[in-house]
């Protein structure tokens, strides 16, 4: 067992969790406690405290016993999460979630108006489940009576921690209008939406020392009085972390109920449509991404209750399927284009059920192809290693065939949970989060492209863009850089 360990807390939608983890990257423990949430149509909620409860629950178990010193601890939660406090720190507002989207419709379009300038410049536009339009939806609602302050859900947990209001982090504030390049919140955007300006948190970069835990703290948590506090990140970035992605031109591709991808760019990716936002890298230098609505939710729905290995098995005899699959998990695209529109499809008819499971496999991987030739046409470095996490790496034949298709080599990583992330942003206070994820983050395989399959997914490939180009979901210039690209 190491003597040393560094912490990594998360707060998540279902639950907390906590992990020590030592110096080499090797889980000594972890523990988790769950979340509830209430959800009415838009609107998806929880308490505040049993952020703090629940993760001090998890923090004090994963600890219990474990023999080692802990250096330092960060925390990372959900984007775009947020509350208001009172002046001694309590919840005046139920936690409103990274998904609350009470604040659509024409408050979200005030608050694109008000700050234009600022979000053009950013290269990304609000949207309604941002953090911004929901407290301009709170001061609408007259929810800022004196002494009132905003916390991110982060906040909320790192100002018990140190016993006194904690500064945000850069990652946590970017939705709530934070001006990156300027580093100061936009006053007189928050003026013309009724937010005065001193509400909001002082901001630090992520990984910088927030402070120590209190003796209160610790006897909650069991993490002992004295231990350094850094300030975290958002999860998506938590779990880039995680992943080793650390480097310019790298790229983490997250694959659960639905796609996202997050990079490393030396310079501000500014994108014409607002599809992908930056986040600022702990090292300096830029944390570009985006979301979409493909993905393995799909197989849930579709083909609920069957034998995904077997179809997996079978899938491999389909290389390329008959039918070419846009397989969106719900109405509606956002990454690597924006389409409310958008409804999935089939070009083609697949002969039978292995047909069509192969079919869904590949257009999840042909539209993660795309993800990558759109950043590369917006001047994003794409060429360094990828890495593939998500719930759907538990599926050796789809991480090959993701290989296949991008034509690339793919990295595994053993651990990417976000709690590990943390866990690297702690350690690599006084170094870069690169060096520290070095030592950290362990991977379980490399699976290079098999070229003759790179091949065959060429012309299925093809076939989909041009499809979304026909149905003006992508411009001319994005359909003729994939098709270069494709041929290249």
């Amino acid at each position: 067992m190491s003597d040393e360990a560094w912490l990594g807390l998360d707060l998540g939608t279902q639950s907390a969790r906590a992990l020590a983890v030592s110096p080499r990257g090797e889980v000594l423990a972890a523990a988790a406690r769950p979340l509830r949430s209430r959800r009415d149509g838009p609107r998806h909620e929880q308490d505040p405290d049993d952020w703090w409860t629940a993760l001090a629950g998890a923090a004090r178990e994963a600890l219990d016993g474990l023999g080692a010193e802990v250096r330092g601890l960060a925390t990372c939660g959900t984007s775009g999460t947020i509350c208001l406090l009172d002046a001694a720190g309590r919840p005046l507002t139920p936690g409103l979630m990274y998904d609350d989207a009470r604040a659509g419709g024409e408050l979200t379009d005030a608050v694109n108006e008000a700050g234009a300038e600022v979000w053009d410049r950013l290269g990304y536009r609000m949207q309604p489940s941002w953090a911004l339009p929901k407290l301009a939806w709170l001061a609408g609602e007259g929810a800022f009576e004196a002494g009132a302050r905003v916390a991110h859900q982060v906040d909320v947990v790192t100002s018990r921690l140190l016993g006194e209001p904690a500064a945000a982090d850069t990652s946590n504030a970017l939705k709530t209008g934070y001006d990156l390049l300027e580093e100061r919140w936009p006053a007189d955007v928050l003026d013309a939406l009724g937010i005065a300006p001193a509400v909001l948190p002082g901001v630090v970069r992520a990984g910088a020392r927030l402070g120590e835990v209190c003796a209160d703290a610790a006897a909650a948590t069991g993490v002992p009085a004295g231990t350094p506090v850094i300030a975290g990140m958002t999860d998506s970035c938590a779990a880039q972390l995680a992943a080793g992605a650390l480097r310019e031109g790298d790229w983490n591709s997250v694959l659960g109920t639905t796609l996202a991808l997050k990079g490393v760019t030396g310079e501000l990716v500014r994108d014409p449509l607002g599809v992908v936002y930056s986040h600022r890298a702990p090292d300096g230098g830029w944390l570009p991404g985006g979301a979409s609505s493909v993905g393995a939710g799909v197989l849930a729905r579709e083909f609920e209750g069957r034998d995904l290995a077997a179809l997996d098995r079978a899938a491999s005899e389909h290389e390329p399927a008959g039918a070419v699959a846009y397989p969106l998990v719900s109405r509606g695209e956002r990454f690597p284009f924006t389409a409310p529109e958008a409804e999935a499809f089939m070009l083609g008819e697949p002969a039978g059920e292995a047909d069509r499971y192969a079919a869904v496999l590949q257009g999840v991987a042909h539209v993660e192809r795309l993800c990558l030739d759109y950043l590369d046409l917006l001047g994003a470095p794409v060429d360094g290693e990828l890495s593939l996490t998500g719930g759907a790496t538990r599926s050796a034949y789809w991480c090959q065939l993701r290989a296949d298709v991008l034509g690339r080599p793919v990295r595994l990583p053993a651990e990417a949970e976000a709690a590990l992330g943390m866990a690297v942003l702690a350690a690599a206070h006084g170094r870069t989060t690169a060096e520290a994820a070095a030592e950290m983050v362990r991977v379980r395989a490399v699976l290079e492209p098999r070229a003759d399959r790179t091949e065959r997914f060429r012309e299925p490939y093809v076939r989909l863009v041009e499809a979304l180009g026909e149905r003006g979901w992508i411009g001319e210039r994005v359909v003729e850089h994939a098709r270069a690209r494709a041929a290249a």
